[in-house]
């Protein structure tokens, strides 16, 4: 009997454009999740409010450009992989929902055990929650991806005080836990909650990705400029101007607004951010048309085609550095002093990430993904179709 589940698709057959976007996003998601172990007296957005002028600039940096823009951009390159997955399945659809069941269980396995051991804050879990529900949209109309997408978009950016860019709380015993009981204890309680909460802000990214995975428009950006042009010009400018006031705010640039005001900018600028998530897809799908394939942009390509591995690689380092019962520097670290560390540990990924492309690895949890998603012995050597 002839298996109707096509395996992963081989590397010679990957365009770039998502792979490099992929690879250099994770420098954001280091920015922005490193900066929420800090501690201060004062700490708001995840930022501590004491800092020097050169933290102040950095984080009007990261607020700017990085907090609440690069999660919506993977979840975009998740909705378009899903539908790359669907398109090569030749079988029926329930066996193709299966199939991504069996995908997304492993998602919220991992992402459990990745939350419990190294990062509260895991968001593998939630996009395991996500394809889990998101696979009824797998047949869905156009029309019907968008309208979805719109309206949870827009109650996202209802006033109210969720918004982590406003948060005044410091991190606490599920972030940084004094010991392991407390370390256990706290998050069993933390990350059931954010992997349930955290499909409602991916939603709607995740919803376009699969728009734009069926038109394969970032696997063939010749035939989709002027959309892309378009995304990306509209995205990071509304990206960048909707989070001004938050950004602002949080560098002391101006003085800190009341609550109901703050209620109103925190849910812009996410809002705003999930925007920003597609132009930043679109801007780097864009320059990748134009930049020629050399050392640097294998190797960042490389570490978007290992994206989980590298993702994972970088929870290492915050478990090791901020933990108080290890290193305990989340007093000592500034948030421009973080921010090296967050770029430096992207470089090290990248570095890695090369030496498995060169030496024809995958990378262990693309392998471990791949194998319980397909139901096979997936090599861990790249697929090199002849």
């Amino acid at each position: 009997m002839t298996s109707t589940e096509q395996g992963p698709t081989a590397v010679t057959d990957r365009a770039l454009g998502p792979d490099l976007a992929r690879g250099f996003m994770l420098l954001f998601i280091a920015l922005a999740n490193s900066h929420y172990f800090l501690r201060g007296p004062s700490v708001l957005g995840g930022f501590p409010q004491d800092g020097s002028a050169v933290d102040r600039a950095v984080t009007w940096l990261i607020a700017t450009f990085v907090d609440g823009r690069a999660f919506p951009m993977f979840g975009l390159l998740f909705g378009y992989g899903v539908a790359q997955i669907v398109r090569r399945q030749t079988g029926t659809v329930w066996a193709t929902r299966f199939l991504l069941w069996r995908r997304s269980a492993v998602l919220v396995v991992l992402g459990f055990l990745h939350a419990m051991l190294l990062y509260v804050g895991d968001i593998l879990a939630a996009y395991g929650v996500l394809l889990f529900l998101g696979v009824w949209a797998i047949r869905w109309k156009d029309r019907w991806l968008f309208v979805v997408a719109l309206f949870v978009l827009a109650l996202t950016a209802l006033p109210g005080d969720t918004s982590l860019s406003i948060s005044a709380d410091g991190p606490d015993a599920a972030m940084l836990p004094p010991d392991l009981w407390t370390q256990f204890s706290q998050r069993i309680l933390v990350s059931p909650v954010i992997a349930l909460l955290g499909p409602i802000g991916f939603l709607p990214p995740f919803l376009i990705g699969l728009w734009a995975g069926r038109r394969r428009i970032l696997e063939r950006p010749a035939e989709h400029l002027r959309l892309l042009r378009a995304t990306a010009v509209a995205g990071v400018t509304i990206a960048v101007l909707g989070a001004q006031p938050v950004a602002l705010t949080l560098a002391r640039v101006i003085d800190r607004p009341s609550r109901d005001t703050f209620n109103l900018i925190g849910p812009l600028h996410d809002a705003s951010g999930t925007i920003g998530g597609l132009g930043y897809a679109a801007l780097i799908v864009l320059i990748a048309t134009r930049v020629r394939r050399g050392r640097v942009t294998e190797a960042i390509a490389a570490t978007g085609q290992r994206s989980l591995t590298c993702y994972l690689m970088q929870s290492v380092v915050w478990a090791i550095v901020f933990t108080p019962y290890l290193l305990d520097l989340s007093d000592t670290l500034t948030v421009a002093t973080t921010a090296l560390l967050a770029t430096a540990t992207w470089m090290l990924t990248v570095v890695l990430a090369d030496r498995m492309r060169r030496a024809d690895y995958r990378g262990p949890f693309e392998v471990l993904i791949r194998r319980i998603t397909y139901r096979t012995g997936v090599s861990s050597r790249p697929a090199v179709r002849r």
